[in-house]
């Protein structure tokens, strides 16, 4: 089928760059925690890492439910159903309230038991503890927040994510500054502070986003001006699009765990390392993940409005245009990397041994462009139980290699990394025969 264009690179964009000026401030408050955490100690800068993929593993369960309900809203969007957004909104919040109390729960409880077991440093797992307890309060906050996100970027409305995230990052840079180091009269908390401040940011978020929803957006027409009951039976169809979005992203995310508490077995410093790589990728990672999501939210509209040819243009599309504001980025990593790490660490030391894994990531964004945009719109298509079978294969062949790399032949960090292109290089496979061979174009949700 003949690949044609219902969006001008205008119009993609549009919707792009406020989800991409977001999530690039969100990941802020991740790169902030380090970039400070990073002039108090080595242990600190990697128990950070292990503990921060922790949280990002349960928060994943829900960002998945959002992703979920935004391509339901988006679908409604499509079809012009805009009173119908409210009722899947707000299933979605009395659903994510309820997810927040049970993991705030479970992990107060589990979390410091499964730490003990598998992390084999005492001064790392004291420190990821100590992160953990205070980060998990945040789940009440960024589990609503994701709703909104979920809201915003279904129905395109995606300016409002870049005023929100500036107003968290923000926060989240003074908070730390407070907590962390101990200002204006606090007692200087190290990691716990940067968990303390990381969760008080996203209770700001989401004053923000209610506040400015109820004064700056057409409630009545998306269905938002009243509270509405809890709806068992919408809340199912929510769940038979989001529950394989949730799993999937939890399994992605905890995969992710496990390959930092890999290299945690290979010792402190590339624990470090691998922490600052984390950090550096964040950018490019944050602009790939923006034009995969509008491609996603693109999709799911023009399936909603009947007008699946144009798909695949829209895939190439977006491959295009990531690619042309990832490469000049890269592109400043490769020739300047002792100018990017100083950012997290101030050791000469640490700067020079990050260098060659640094490397090794950029490659790794040749595959990763096509594999997420490919990806990411598999979901657009309403077809999310294929996504996560999709996601599962890749990572199976993903948890094997690592396991031969760190455990069997105990690499050097950098080689680690090339783990990155072992992921995007089979995720962009199988999606790619997705879209070639499946039968996705009347899926109806």
């Amino acid at each position: 089928m003949k690949s044609q264009k219902k969006y001008s690179y205008k119009q993609i964009l549009h919707i792009a760059y406020p989800i991409l000026i977001s999530l690039v401030m969100e990941q802020l408050i991740g790169m902030t925690d380090t970039a400070f955490l990073g002039r108090v100690g080595e242990i600190e800068l990697g128990a950070s890492a292990l503990a921060g993929v922790y949280y990002m593993a349960i928060f994943m369960i829900a960002f998945g439910f959002s992703i979920g309900s935004q391509i339901v809203i988006g679908r409604r969007n499509g079809e012009g159903q805009y009173t119908q957004i409210g009722s899947v909104f707000y299933q979605g919040i009395y659903f994510l309230l309820f997810l927040a109390v049970v993991m705030f729960s479970l992990s107060q409880y589990f979390s410091p038991r499964i730490l003990k077991n598998i992390i084999s440093s005492p001064h790392v797992y004291e420190a990821t503890v100590s992160y953990i307890n205070w980060r998990v309060y945040g789940f009440f906050f960024s589990f609503i927040g994701v709703m909104f996100r979920a809201f915003f970027v279904g129905t395109t409305l995606t300016k409002t994510l870049t005023l929100n995230s500036v107003v968290m990052v923000l926060s989240n840079v003074v908070f730390n500054y407070i907590f962390i180091f101990g200002k204006f009269g606090f007692p200087a908390l190290g990691i716990a502070g940067a968990a303390i401040g990381s969760s008080l940011a996203e209770l700001v978020s989401v004053l923000f986003f209610v506040i400015y929803t109820y004064r700056r957006v057409d409630v009545k027409k998306y269905g938002l001006n009243h509270l509405q009951t809890f709806r068992p039976k919408l809340l199912k169809r929510i769940l038979n699009v989001s529950f394989w979005t949730m799993i999937q992203n939890f399994v992605s995310l905890s995969t992710w765990f496990l390959f930092f508490l890999a290299v945690e077995h290979l010792g402190e410093r590339p624990l470090a390392i691998s922490n600052i790589i984390r950090n550096v990728s964040a950018l490019p990672f944050m602009v790939m993940i923006a034009f995969a999501s509008t491609c996603s939210t693109l999709i799911s509209n023009l399936m909603g409005a009947g007008e699946s040819r144009y798909v695949k243009g829209t895939l190439k599309q977006c491959i295009g245009i990531t690619y042309i504001f990832l490469i000049p980025l890269l592109l400043f990593f490769v020739c300047f990397p002792s100018l990017i790490l100083h950012i997290y660490t101030d050791s000469a030391v640490l700067i020079k041994a990050s260098i060659p894994a640094l490397m090794v990531l950029c490659s790794s964004y040749l595959l990763s462009v096509p594999g997420n945009v490919y990806f990411q719109a598999v979901s657009g298509t309403g077809n999310t139980r294929t996504a996560l079978w999709l996601e599962l294969l890749t990572l199976a062949i993903y948890i094997g290699y690592v396991s031969v790399l760190i455990f069997h032949f105990r690499v050097d960090v950098a080689v680690c990394w090339t783990t990155e292109h072992i992921y995007a290089g089979f995720i962009l496979l199988f999606s790619y025969l997705y879209f070639k061979k499946g039968k996705w174009e009347d899926k109806r949700i």
